[in-house]
């Protein structure tokens, strides 16, 4: 898959600015033959696509995805769009709020692991 376009563009310009420069190169460099594709789906219909849209601002975009990726207990993302929920004005007061929403909708469990994976990624950020 060949990827040259503006939505392709944009999402990665998104991508850069809510996840950092340094993640999103770091996710590309390591792209090799099987999981290039991925890199490049995730870039242009994620980012460019969807977070491209001006119907939603960036910081409701990292409130929705906070819950469904706590929801779905996927502790490496999150840790990333924590870290960019932060970058996009999100509180930590807002992001604890989400993950009490979490804890009562979709199971304690999964708002326990947020919770904990959120104090990681404030550490890493404060750090930085």
């Amino acid at each position: 898959m060949v990827v040259s376009n503006t939505v392709y563009e944009r999402g990665a310009e998104i991508r850069r600015e809510v996840l950092g420069s340094a993640y999103v190169e770091k996710a590309l460099a390591s792209a090799d033959e099987f999981n290039k594709p991925m890199q490049e789906l995730v870039t242009e219909y994620c980012w460019g696509a969807v977070w491209g849209r001006e119907g939603l601002s960036r910081k409701t975009r990292s409130l929705l995805n906070l819950a469904m990726i706590s929801a779905l207990n996927r502790p490496n993302e999150l840790k990333a769009h924590v870290k960019g929920a932060l970058r996009n004005g999100v509180t930590k007061d807002e992001i604890r709020e989400v993950f009490l929403q979490v804890a009562i909708y979709c199971g304690v469990p999964a708002a326990v692991d947020s919770f904990r994976v959120a104090r990681e990624a404030f550490g890493e950020e404060a750090a930085s």
